[in-house]
């Protein structure tokens, strides 16, 4: 096959995406089990009827070294040759195996579920600290940024006055006369 060595750099180049996943630490060199279900979820490797996700658990388990808990890329290859005649039933192991990489090849993680943040209707009406009253109002200057400490403090003045008392200061001046 003439894009042998393409195929098989896209496929490796797949295998330390979906490796390095979800996983800030790792080098992409192996990949755990969490990340081998995701690549063959996302690569539609599992299809619910010929290979599930039992299946690709399973040969996970088989393939890797008995106290390891990641794969390499080598033995990620053997275990596509192994899942590649069960997938597509039919073809040829070189045929099958083909068909298997290609699915891979040059593939990325998706983020399918990913929470966003939700910008629209009731929530800029919620978030607009312009239209607050009250108390709230006080925790935020004009511009809308918070107070931070002095906004959420109700800060006392040990003057020995009632709040609001209107005479505040004036007993001094009474005992005088």
């Amino acid at each position: 096959m003439a894009g042998t060595s393409n195929n098989m750099a896209a496929l490796h180049d797949s295998f330390k995406k979906f490796a390095m996943h979800g996983d800030t630490a790792s080098t992409g060199n192996e990949m755990n089990g969490k990340n081998w279900s995701k690549l063959c979820k996302d690569c539609k490797v599992i299809d619910g009827k010929t290979v599930t996700s039992t299946d690709v658990d399973i040969l996970f388990s088989k393939v890797k070294s008995k106290s390891a808990r990641v794969i390499t890329f080598q033995e990620f290859k053997m275990a596509l040759a192994e899942l590649a005649p069960k997938r597509f039933k039919g073809k040829s192991q070189e045929e099958a195996l083909a068909s298997i990489y290609a699915l891979i090849a040059g593939k990325d993680p998706t983020n399918a579920g990913v929470t966003v943040a939700y910008k629209g209707g009731g929530v800029d009406r919620l978030t607009d600290t312009s239209k607050y009253t009250g108390t709230h109002k006080e925790r935020f200057d004009e511009s809308g940024k918070g107070k931070g400490l002095s906004g959420r403090e109700d800060l006392a003045e040990n003057t020995g006055y009632v709040a609001n008392y209107k005479g505040a200061g004036t007993y001094d001046e009474k005992v005088q006369k």
